[in-house]
């Protein structure tokens, strides 16, 4: 899946900060592809990007125009296809990440076939995959997993990208989820992918590369977390990893969502993703600890990073506040 920028980015009359991930994701790590959001009257929140009309973006090149919001149920309220089919009728592909289907709604289908632009569901791939081989690739590969689920994989796997390019290294981002494949442009979300299928899909983000390129493959879920094992299984699995970076929050009783389970220790967390990963790289290594230490001071947070990094011999930082320099050191 291949999404053209500039971006438009729409976040509605969202009044959630968090509802707007999508957007904000774009706006933090691909600002550059961005000619502004639109909002509408009742909105409270932004992205930090400048307003601009359908209108205004279209004169300003935008190919994209983004639905940045999400809700529970991922539903794609009908207040919203007036706006939505102005964007087309401007030329504009669209792109969602809610689990409605744009191309659900047959006005949206007919009026973007007759200005020639795409309807995009990105939650929902159109390719077919194979099953999972589990032949060795060429290349190399880090994959985050982590204690639970919205943990700061994406984040980290982002900012390893980002630190490993300014350091010339030969590196690619490979997207797993809504957020990252609208910041990257192309990827698979792989937790709608058929479960025997996960494997083969994450097989095909990674194929064969030269033998000094590095793709840092975003993870997704947690191998302790109930709901959502299966999909970090598959993706482990077939994300063949060199290494891996374990991603972790402070101060969390329970796994996300639900509150009769326990939180696993990251202890825990490297033994069952090691033990996993041996299926397909028996080679396979924790290079680094991933902590956001937001909950706590900077004088606790760098305390209990400094003690991880003793407890289990590799470098463990929070990206936010001490960068990811000396996880990529680490790969050397």
């Amino acid at each position: 899946m291949q999404i053209k920028p500039p971006y438009l980015l729409f976040i509605g009359d969202a009044t959630d900060k968090l509802s707007i991930k999508m957007a904000q994701s774009l706006a933090d790590w691909r600002a550059e592809l961005c000619v502004g959001e639109l909002s509408v009257n009742g909105c409270t929140v932004s992205t930090g990007l400048n307003q601009c009309s359908i209108c205004e973006a279209a004169k300003l090149g935008a190919k994209t125009f983004v639905l940045g919001f999400a809700n529970s149920g991922g539903v794609l309220d009908k207040k919203w296809l007036p706006i939505i089919s102005e964007a087309i009728e401007h030329g504009m592909n669209i792109v969602s990440g809610l689990h409605d289907k744009l191309t659900n709604f047959d006005e949206l289908v007919s009026l973007s076939q007759k200005h020639n632009t795409n309807l995009l569901d990105i939650r929902h791939p159109s390719t077919a995959f194979a099953t999972g081989k589990g032949y060795k690739r060429k290349g190399k590969r880090l994959l985050t997993v982590g204690t639970d689920c919205s943990v700061g994989k994406m984040y980290t796997s982002l900012s390893l990208e980002k630190a490993m390019k300014e350091q010339n290294i030969d590196v690619d981002f490979r997207a797993t989820g809504q957020c990252g494949i609208l910041i990257s442009g192309s990827g698979v979300a792989i937790d709608c992918v058929i479960a025997d299928f996960i494997s083969g899909a994450a097989e095909s983000l990674s194929p064969d590369a030269d033998e000094t390129h590095w793709d840092i493959i975003e993870g997704q879920g947690s191998l302790s977390h109930p709901a959502f094992a299966g999909v970090s299984l598959g993706l482990l699995h077939g994300s063949q990893p060199d290494a891996l970076v374990i991603c972790h929050a402070l101060n969390r009783t329970h796994m996300r969502g639900l509150l009769h389970t326990s939180f696993p220790s990251i202890e825990t967390t490297i033994e069952l993703n090691i033990a996993a990963a041996k299926l397909t790289n028996p080679d396979v290594q924790v290079v680094g600890i991933s902590v956001n230490t937001s909950s706590v001071s900077i004088e606790q947070g760098n305390e209990i990073c400094e003690r991880l990094s003793q407890t289990f011999g590799v470098p463990c930082v929070d990206p936010l506040r001490d960068g990811v320099d000396s996880i990529v050191a680490n790969l050397c």
